[in-house]
Formats: structure tokens, sequence, C-alpha cells
């Protein structure tokens, strides 16, 4: 007895007809998008035979897929996340090689790719967290993107969206009080140039003395994470921070020398012995947005100075900082002012 099948092919019309599938079970009905009969038996076939044997199905692609890449059959995740961290430099690096750790995704690495479902890949971020989300994504992709995998296992839109937890900046008041508790000199002086040029923990701890420009008193380096070069002229103040340390070599040698991490886990225990909470050595980067904003400094000149992608440059100038507005009153007067005044 055969088996009834559940796709049937059907068509609209005598001239110029348009071939249609029927879902005899939903009685959903799409067009196969031609008007070759052969070709749309074919498709309708193939949705019958994927149906029957989805086993079957799969040798037979992956007996496709290994004509062009004999690796197919056997690439695991674990395979996957190795070739992509060796992609990667410097930081970036040593975030993915901790990503591997992640508990998460433990259970994915031994997998097939070719063989993976889309449910291995959510119960992952389900037990994860929003890292495992970030990461897990950028993996998939790099799986299509090399060809390793013939479609998205995961459609983009029912990808679990990504909610970072709430960062705020250091106050001034909090930054005084870190300073004041803070009986390492070198950290101390850290902390203040992160809270007056805003750079990240990273770019300020590998500052050198030659980065210094005593003529024309600015600092110049070039951002880790962007490779971007940036000047900043400095004021008074920096520049008494900075005749204190080396006019050669690193200007913060220990900091210099340690892991991002463990300048951050140093930072979070001293706020930890203060009472502060929520804020990280990133909170700098923040702050300092959040005081451009508020004195009225060209956004133009503070994406400069903290790179046209800073999401604090985007937060604090978007709705964070609240920037005193000048009435226009005073405005006219100074304009009349300078004009009556002898130059």
């Amino acid at each position: 007895m055969l088996m009834k099948t559940r796709f049937r092919l059907i068509h609209r019309g005598e001239r110029g007809r348009q071939f249609y599938c029927v879902d005899s079970e939903t009685g959903k009905r799409w067009s196969l998008k031609t008007k070759d009969r052969d070709a749309a038996e074919q498709i309708v076939l193939a949705k019958n035979q994927a149906l029957r044997q989805p086993a079957l199905n799969l040798q037979i692609a992956k007996a496709y897929l290994a004509g062009t890449d004999n690796g197919v059959t056997t690439r695991t995740w674990q395979h996957a996340i190795e070739s992509l961290t060796n992609t990667k430099l410097g930081a970036n690096k040593e975030r993915w090689e901790r990503v591997v750790k992640d508990a998460a995704l433990m259970p994915l690495l031994p997998l097939v790719i070719i063989e993976t479902k889309g449910e291995a890949l959510l119960r992952a971020m389900q037990a994860g967290t929003v890292s495992t989300n970030v990461y897990l994504r950028r993996l998939h992709n790099f799986c299509v993107d090399m060809n390793w995998l013939p479609w998205p296992l995961v459609p983009k839109r029912q990808w679990p969206a990504v909610h970072y937890k709430e960062k705020r900046a250091i106050t001034h008041e909090e930054h005084q009080r870190i300073i004041a508790a803070e009986v390492n000199p070198e950290r101390k002086v850290f902390y203040q140039l992160c809270w007056q040029l805003g750079g990240s923990q990273g770019d300020i701890a590998n500052l050198k003395g030659e980065d210094v420009d005593w003529t024309n008193n600015t600092i110049s380096y070039t951002r880790k994470k962007t490779r971007v070069p940036v000047i900043v002229h400095l004021g008074m103040e920096t520049l008494n921070l900075l005749k204190d340390l080396p006019a050669e070599g690193p200007l913060f040698p220990y900091l210099s020398s340690v892991r991002a991490g463990d300048r951050a886990t140093e930072f979070k225990q001293r706020c930890g012995q203060l009472g502060i909470k929520g804020v990280t050595l990133h909170s700098y980067r923040y702050s300092w947005a959040e005081r451009a904003k508020i004195v009225g400094y060209p956004e133009r000149f503070a994406q400069e100075a903290l790179g046209h992608n800073s999401k604090a440059v985007h937060r604090a100038y978007a709705k964070r900082a609240l920037m005193k507005l000048p009435s226009l009153e005073e405005y006219e007067q100074k304009a009349a002012e300078s004009v009556t005044t002898p130059a």
C-alpha cells in the first residue's frame, strides 16, 4: 500500500501557468517560482522524500558536501572555535581562549558541525550568559562564512536578544575616594590618568614616556582595539602627573606587565573596600564622556578622543549627561560686548 504523500503539486492558469506546492496537513500553499513542470515535480518529490528518510538525506547531503570539503564529516565546533581563535591577536585572542572554557558551550564543542541542530545552540544560550550568546553567535556566523555550514542553524531573527547589564560612570566624589584610599603610587596615578584621558585601561596602562611630547604638551598612542592613532592635548593637572613618571619606557612598569583581568580585579577590590558598587575600570570612559557633554565639549572631539564607535560617547551625548544650556540673552550680551569693546 502506497503511503499518502504530504506535499502535492498544483498549478493555476493555462497560459504562463505557475506551479504551487500544497501541504495536505495544513492546507498551506506556496509558489515554487517555476513554470517548468519537471522542475516543480522534482521539488515536491524532494520535500516528500525528506519527510520519509531524514537520516538518509543527511548522509546524501554530506556526500555532496564532501566533494568540495573533505573535513565536513568530522569538523566539530571545537575545531571551529580553535580556527577562529587563531585569527585573533592580543586581547581579542585572550578573550576567545576564555570563551572555549565556558561551561555552557562544553556540550556543543564535540558535536560535528554539519550534524548539529539549532536546538543545541539554543540550549547552550539558555544555559549560559550574555557572553555565551554574543560569542556563540560570532562562532556560528564564522562557520557560515567559511561554508562549514550550508545554511544558518538559527535564523537571525530567532537569536535571543542581548541584554547587557546597565553600566554607569564613576562620579567625581567616588573617584576622589578611590584616589585617597589607594596606597600604591603606580595604581593611584593610573586611576588619575584614566580619569583625565578617558582611554581604555589597556591603552593607558601601556603608555610609554616616549608617547609624551613635552614641547607641544600632547600625548599620542595607538588604540590597541582599533589600531587607530590618537593625539590628546594635555592640561596642567595631567602634565603634573606625568612629570613624576618615567621619561623613557613604560609609564606603569607593573601594570603594563599584568593581564587586563588582574588590573580590573585590583580595582574591583578597592571599590569593594569603599562600598562603591556598579563600576569597573571601563566606567572611567563613561565618566570622561559625560563630563565632556556637560561642559559643552564638541562631540566630534569626544569621538576622536575615545573612538568614533565608543558606546561611552554615544550614550553620553544621546541622553545620559544633562548639560546646562546658557540663555540666548547671555550670548547676545557677549556678542554686543565684543562689538563695543575695542581690540
